[in-house]
């Protein structure tokens, strides 16, 4: 009976051990909407990443990206501000498609998401703006239809020369662009990469039978199984074949 109660303690004590490692601190991610998308349509994302044991918060963009992008940072701030509180968590990583990237780059270096934020993983964003863009500016009279955030994604826009402004990679976030060759609103493609050690990724590069389109990065499985590989710290290896 000794020799049993002795290996009974040792077994519990294993298990009081590894029920509550350092590692079980809840991992937090909020995908960042994009221009016109209802949170709804993020839902699949979202169920990808709680599937794969991450708390996830899916942010809309004010008036659905229609208002000025810094205005969509400030609302940005405040819920993650709320996420973390409601977690437990002192940073989230964020997974950001098309403008959100945008908001979530002002939120972090003008905001105070620097000390918030630990990854970054942008899909399209068009961090050095769009032609498409600019042509909405041409057709719509010089106002881009009256869109705000549509002029400030315009290449050379002074919004996006203040947020380009210095170093690419604000502060200690890890930063990577995932894009697409195929994308229709990202114009040239290669405005959705960063330079100063961002990690730049587009799907073709490993995965040339690939076809996703723009709004296609937020729901395709190659895309998230390279959402996957960054946010649990590994290079970025594209499985083609995911669905």
């Amino acid at each position: 009976m000794r020799r049993f109660l002795g290996a009974l303690a040792v077994a519990l004590a294993v298990v009081t051990v590894t029920a509550l490692p350092a590692s079980a601190a809840p991992r937090a991610v909020v995908v960042v909407a994009g221009t016109f998308g209802p949170a709804w349509f993020y839902e699949p994302l979202a169920s990808r990443l709680r599937h794969d044991g991450y708390q996830v918060a899916i942010f809309e963009l004010n008036n659905l990206g229609t208002t000025d992008i810094r205005t969509s940072a400030r609302s940005l701030a405040g819920f993650v501000d709320n996420f973390r509180a409601r977690v437990g968590v002192g940073r989230v990583d964020i997974v950001a498609h098309s403008q959100g990237g945008l908001v979530a780059r002002q939120y972090i270096k003008f905001q105070g998401g620097v000390g918030e934020v630990g990854k970054l993983v942008n899909l399209s964003a068009p961090n050095y703006g769009t032609l498409a863009a600019n042509a909405a500016n041409f057709f719509g009279g010089g106002d881009c239809l009256t869109i705000v955030s549509c002029q400030q994604m315009r290449i050379g826009s002074s919004f996006l020369d203040a947020l380009n402004a210095g170093d690419d990679t604000f502060g200690d976030v890890t930063y990577t662009n995932l894009y697409t060759l195929y994308d229709e609103l990202v114009q040239p493609v290669w405005n959705a990469e960063m330079a100063d050690g961002a990690t730049n990724v587009m799907v073709q590069s490993q995965c040339p039978f690939r076809t996703v389109a723009h709004v296609g990065m937020a729901l395709d499985g190659t895309v998230y199984d390279g959402i996957r590989d960054v946010l649990t710290g590994n290079p970025v290896r594209l499985n083609c074949f995911a669905l």
